[in-house]
């Protein structure tokens, strides 16, 4: 018999059954900074995750998808982990890719993707993806700056393997 899958919330209506993809580059998927982390974080939480750079093919074992039209109709919300400057073409692409919400993390939205957004009809979610994340109270996580920006936030808690 199989067990079924826990739907949690997140921000603004999305839920652990949309699924993602997540824009970044190179140096944020190999490095481990934030696009890895938002990526790594969305797969713990059970959601069905796609890595988009133009510049890696692999990261962890996993494919990494060149832009959001390889995903075509897959995808219901992108999450760009890039500078602002990067993020020209974002919303034409993710309209022409079938992407109903975009999920801008600290420091990606501007007033000018909330109008591009607005124009084609895409959804905006604002606030970062790590919020989410149960983190413990102990330990090195407490001055994690998620922590303390997603202190009230609806939590999605962490696997229990085994059980």
């Amino acid at each position: 018999m199989a067990r079924e899958k826990k739907i949690y919330p997140l921000a603004e209506g999305l839920t652990t059954a949309d699924t993602y993809a997540v824009l970044g580059d190179a140096l944020k998927f190999q490095k481990h900074k934030h696009a890895w982390k938002v990526w790594r974080a969305l797969k713990e939480f059970g959601c069905v995750v796609y890595p988009v750079a133009e510049d890696l093919k692999r990261v962890d074992g996993s494919k990494i998808y060149l832009n959001l039209a390889e995903l075509m109709d897959k995808v219901t919300v992108v999450v760009p982990c890039l500078p602002t400057e990067r993020l020209k073409f974002l919303v034409s692409e993710a309209a022409a890719a079938g992407v109903s919400k975009i999920w801008f993390q600290e420091l990606t939205w501007t007033d000018e993707l909330q109008q591009e957004c607005e124009n084609a009809g895409i959804m905006v979610v604002r606030g970062c993806v790590l919020r989410h994340k149960a983190y413990p109270i102990v330990g090195v996580h407490y001055f994690n700056p998620c922590y303390w920006h997603g202190l009230r936030a609806a939590k999605v808690p962490g696997k229990r393997y085994g059980k």
